[in-house]
């Protein structure tokens, strides 16, 4: 970088000097900086680097982990923190991005409110090996779609802007999921937020469930996929992690403490619609 001190002025500083100066880079650039000389290296470790790049309440989200946590540095806690922890019981999915330190939340299925997912008939509860939660939602049968996540801003990064997305896994016997679109939403304080649409829709359908929307919808089944193709209306996408999800809305993190509400509803179709599993919500930074 243009105006920095060589490696010979530099070693006529503390460490303590170099280490705050680092403080004000970020994760990765420290990192680097570690490669330029053994001053570097020896500063870019230290605990008053590392300090500054953990969440400020980081010590209040270790406290809430579900599993002890055994850290000699805080370079060594913050990479630690880089992998999902689980917190509140393991109700939440907590992780800091390694290249900006910036905080990331899953709300779990059991952190959200779902219309009557407490009621058998039309929602049941499962573990799945594949979900990082111990329990998923998987949707049985029922006409009204309705999901929502809460989370408040103190939470989350300062100025930052976010993204919230709903994972979901669509099972091979699912039907009337992307017959009607839903309405999704994010809306922060008393804001209201913008309303788009979205299709819970299958990667692969077998032709004999296209044929039966067609049965029961008629045309209005193959017009709705259509405005899909258009780009009227968002589809799923395929995470790392193997599941699916829809971006619900984006919104910014500001100074002061608000209530962020994310949800999906589809609630006018009055058609049946079944086979959805959620696993829950993520607010990540978004770049």
């Amino acid at each position: 970088m243009e105006g920095l001190m060589d490696d010979d002025q530099f070693k006529i500083l503390p460490e303590g000097c170099v280490s705050t100066i680092l403080s004000f880079t970020s994760p990765q650039d420290a990192c680097k900086s570690s490669l330029v000389s053994t001053i570097f290296q020896s500063a870019a470790d230290s605990d008053i680097v590392w300090e500054r790049f953990l969440p400020t309440d980081y010590q209040d989200i270790v406290s809430k982990s579900n599993v002890p946590f055994k850290f000699s540095s805080k370079k060594e806690l913050f990479l630690q923190l880089c992998n999902s922890l689980l917190i509140d019981g393991g109700r939440k999915s907590f992780r800091i991005e390694k290249s900006s330190g910036k905080k990331s939340f899953i709300l779990s299925a059991r952190d959200l409110h779902i219309t009557w997912s407490n009621e058998p008939q039309y929602w049941h509860w499962a573990s799945l090996p594949e979900s990082r939660f111990s329990e998923v939602a998987v949707l049985r049968t029922m006409c009204w779609l309705e999901i929502v996540g809460k989370i408040e801003t103190q939470m989350l990064s300062p100025n930052t802007k976010y993204g919230a997305y709903l994972i979901l896994k669509i099972s091979e016997r699912s039907y009337g999921l992307d017959s009607m679109p839903s309405e999704i939403s994010v809306e922060v304080g008393n804001n209201q937020g913008s309303t788009t649409t979205a299709y819970l829709r299958l990667a692969q359908e077998h032709a004999r469930k296209q044929q039966m929307e067609r049965l029961f919808y008629g045309n209005r089944t193959e017009r709705l996929k259509s405005r899909v193709a258009e780009g009227d209306g968002r589809v799923a996408s395929e995470r790392e992690d193997g599941w699916l999800e829809i971006e619900l809305g984006e919104f910014f993190s500001g100074e002061n403490d608000e209530e962020v509400k994310m949800s999906l509803m589809e609630v006018k179709g009055h058609h049946l619609k079944g086979g959805l599993i959620i696993e829950g919500i993520e607010v990540r930074p978004k770049h």
